[in-house]
């Protein structure tokens, strides 16, 4: 008899593309845990519609919305192109919970790793572990299930073979307890077409996300990355951003490229109800067309634009108000989540 053949076997040749590369569609969910909210749901299903309809005029937006959700989200969607698709759900990060996609040439895969609510932070957990395969079935893409707890928010790739990633969320035990880093790397590499995976000690100390990278972190192109740094030396982050930039700036990718850094120097914070939270420019999201970028009236929100703009410099620069999206746990690339073509 034959030995049973490993799902992760059909994953050779196949690499996750960059975010820049073109999109089909951006994935939305309609937000929905009213405990999260605190009493500001109704203020975070305008933000999240809001980010919807923008990202609609330069690509197909498909919401994700609870079955009782639905027709508010499409009334709250008004006119626009904004599809809405019923799924239970139990939260509205979908980031972390919609399948990631790799390519290989015209085909496409779409991953279901594990998602255990952010180390079991938020309970239940089960409808947004099963996105990924309910997404993957109502559009018929083919689906391989990853036997490994990983979230969107915590890996930055180029698209040629190289990941960034932070000790402080893929090596915390409340994740996969049971692998080692070599055993975390080798499911990267088998997964998402990895050569080169450059760890970094921390990202923000963000309440929920134990660091994901992408509140600092952003490919521009292979080689180059966008850094959200803090400049003011009285705030606890700034010590541990200035370290995990000295382990990103100049390390070599899987070309043997030496990473070079573009630097947001300056952090801002917002106050929502009593709350001081950070907004960082860096969790931007990237769409065809425009870079949606989460902004606050800081003083640095200008210069912040303009450096994102010599970023991508044949993108328009979008900015929207990233307070409340912030309040509810994250920014506009945390809610995202991109379907590449």
């Amino acid at each position: 008899m034959a030995e049973p053949t490993d799902p992760l076997d059909a994953l050779h040749g196949y690499r996750m593309p960059a975010e820049s590369a073109r999109h089909e569609r951006t994935l939305i969910a309609f937000p929905c845990r009213e405990e999260l909210w605190k009493g500001r749901l109704r203020d975070g299903q305008l933000a999240w519609t809001h980010v919807a309809r923008t990202i609609a005029e330069y690509e197909p937006v498909t919401i994700l919305a609870r079955p009782a959700d639905v027709a508010l989200a499409a009334d709250l969607c008004g006119q626009s192109t904004v599809e809405v698709v019923e799924m239970p759900l139990n939260d509205s990060w979908l980031r972390d919970t919609a399948p990631i996609y790799v390519k290989n040439g015209n085909n496409r895969i779409a991953l279901d790793f594990g998602f255990n609510g952010w180390g079991s932070k938020y309970l239940p957990y089960d409808d947004d572990d099963a996105i990924a395969q309910r997404w993957s079935a109502h559009t018929a893409h083919k689906t391989v299930r990853v036997p490994m707890v990983l979230e969107g928010g915590s890996i930055a790739v180029d698209g040629e073979g190289t990941v960034v990633t932070t000790e402080q969320c893929l090596l915390n035990p409340n994740r996969n307890p049971n692998l080692s880093r070599a055993a975390i790397e080798s499911t990267l590499r088998r997964t998402l077409g990895l050569e080169q995976i450059i760890w970094i000690p921390y990202a923000l100390d963000d309440r929920d996300t134990d660091g994901h990278v992408d509140l600092v972190a952003m490919f521009i192109k292979p080689g180059r990355v966008l850094w959200q740094g803090c400049d003011d030396w009285n705030d606890p982050e700034h010590h541990r951003l200035a370290l995990s930039r000295r382990c990103l700036d100049g390390a070599l990718d899987a070309k043997g490229r030496a990473l070079e850094l573009v630097d947001l120097p300056t952090l801002p914070y917002c106050e929502v109800d009593g709350e001081r939270l950070p907004v960082p420019y860096a969790n931007l999201y990237l769409c065809n067309g425009a870079v949606i970028v989460p902004v606050t009236g800081h003083a640095a929100d200008r210069s912040a634009l303009e450096t994102i703009q010599g970023c991508w410099p044949d993108r328009d620069i979008v900015p929207i108000p990233g307070d409340i999206i912030a309040f509810g746990g994250g920014g506009p690339h945390c809610m995202t989540q991109q379907v590449p073509e």
